[in-house]
């Protein structure tokens, strides 16, 4: 029993230490989170309190309204983090293979299948809404690496959909905090049998970098391909 106890306040400790980073790496993109979610989490309260004594019941309203207050602040919080992440993201080589890598179970990610020396990059996701080309870039690079990867897909996998997005801020493509939405949208088409066929075919082809070590998460700005090294398919 003291054991659990032991292990149930270990966790929680962690998750502690957990929020308490995550606000100071949010403090830090936003100054202004403190004020933010004082003003949500009090402005519920003091509604609901009002409201208690308008009716007569401030205590029952007071609890009620410390809770929702509680509830409400951490959405708001859980949303600026998340934006405040992205911002930190945005821009750096490897941020959208981030994004995929957390995209959700049923998806299979599969980061940098095609690269340039100009750090140029397209990432690959299979799941039931088909296979997701996702490029990020020089836009008017990058258009000729998806072109020849979608050939190469239609090619391997010619019954399975195959969409591609190019990750920016500029017209006709797909910001990165909405690049997550976006995939989600995709109908779904393919069985899960479908699906793991497909991943198993694309994994006996191979892919550019399965001979050479990635980081997780965004790559460090400044990486250029070794000369010799694999060239975009």
């Amino acid at each position: 029993m003291a054991r659990k106890e032991t292990a149930a306040d270990a966790a929680n400790a962690g998750r502690l230490k957990q929020i308490a980073l995550t606000y100071k790496m949010t403090r830090k993109a936003d100054k202004k989170i403190g004020l933010v979610l004082a003003a949500v989490g009090l402005g519920t309260l003091g509604v609901f309190l009002a409201i208690g004594f308008l009716i007569g019941h401030p205590v029952y309203l007071g609890i009620l309204g410390l809770l929702l207050g509680v509830l409400a602040t951490a959405i708001v919080f859980g949303r600026r983090a998340e934006r405040a992440a992205f911002g930190q993201m945005e821009g750096q080589p490897g941020a959208a293979a981030a994004v995929l890598d957390n995209i959700g179970r049923g998806w299979t990610t599969t980061p940098a299948v095609a690269m340039n020396r100009s750090q140029d990059v397209v990432h690959r996701a299979v799941g039931k809404a088909g296979i997701v080309l996702v490029a990020e870039g020089n836009p008017n690079r990058v258009k000729s690496l998806l072109a020849a990867e979608k050939k190469k897909m239609n090619r391997i996998v010619a019954d399975v959909p195959v969409h591609d997005v190019i990750v920016g801020n500029g017209e006709g493509q797909v910001s990165l905090k909405k690049l997550r939405t976006t995939m989600l949208k995709y109908p779904r088409v393919l069985t899960g049998a479908q699906v793991t066929a497909t991943n198993d075919r694309l994994r006996a082809l191979g892919d550019l970098m399965s001979n050479m070590p990635l980081p997780k998460g965004p790559m460090p700005k400044g990486m250029r391909m070794p000369r010799g090294g694999p060239k975009a398919r």
